[in-house]
């Protein structure tokens, strides 16, 4: 009995030491891709992208981990048709040439056991820059309905769409647009 108390004691020792990563699908329903810019200097003008997919990596225990986004510029949604068809064509996002926009990396960043920011890559219209997003509300339990393991947070960015070849009506329309994504990610 002994012998067999002290074997479970080492598994559950080792499992902890070893711990693996884990791998979290995005939930479309709870992730929401939005962004907002200067319109004429009048009002602050708000987006959104209706579909994204995508999966995030975590070691909580060694505070690694990765983020690979994907967002369906085909999906963006303004709340007015005729601007939409305008702000998908060739002066802006091009979505039929580019019919998505990614967010890449392998760099989280944690103060103590709170992710704050996570570095990578971003790409839009195929290019592609560095980009840090800022992370708010960052949370990982047990998904009370689900069951499963679930992480969520709110991560913010701002960028110079000018810099990614998007410069149409510079300055009139906003250069600096501001990223938000609320996202909800469940263990796989």
């Amino acid at each position: 009995m002994k012998r067999f108390i002290a074997t479970a004691l080492l598994a559950g020792l080792s499992s902890t030491a070893f711990a693996a990563p884990v791998v979290y699908q995005l939930d479309p329903s709870h992730t929401y891709p939005s962004f907002e810019l200067s319109h004429l200097g009048f009002s602050i003008q708000n987006g959104r992208f209706d579909k994204s997919s995508g999966t995030i990596t975590l070691d909580a225990e060694k505070k690694t981990g990765s983020v690979d986004i994907s967002i369906d510029t085909r999906s963006l949604n303004s709340g007015w048709e005729k601007r939409d068809a305008h702000v998908k064509g060739p002066d802006f996002f091009n979505t039929e040439k580019f019919p998505t926009m990614t967010f890449k990396s392998n760099k989280l960043v944690f103060e103590g056991e709170k992710l704050v920011a996570v570095d990578g890559n971003f790409t839009l219209l195929g290019v592609t820059k560095p980009l840090t997003l800022a992370v708010s509300n960052f949370k990982c339990d047990m998904h009370p309905m689900m069951k499963k393991p679930a992480c969520g947070a709110n991560a913010t960015a701002t960028i110079k769409r000018s810099e990614f070849g998007m410069s149409t009506y510079v300055p009139n329309i906003g250069d600096d647009v501001k990223l938000s994504i609320a996202v909800e990610a469940v263990q796989k």
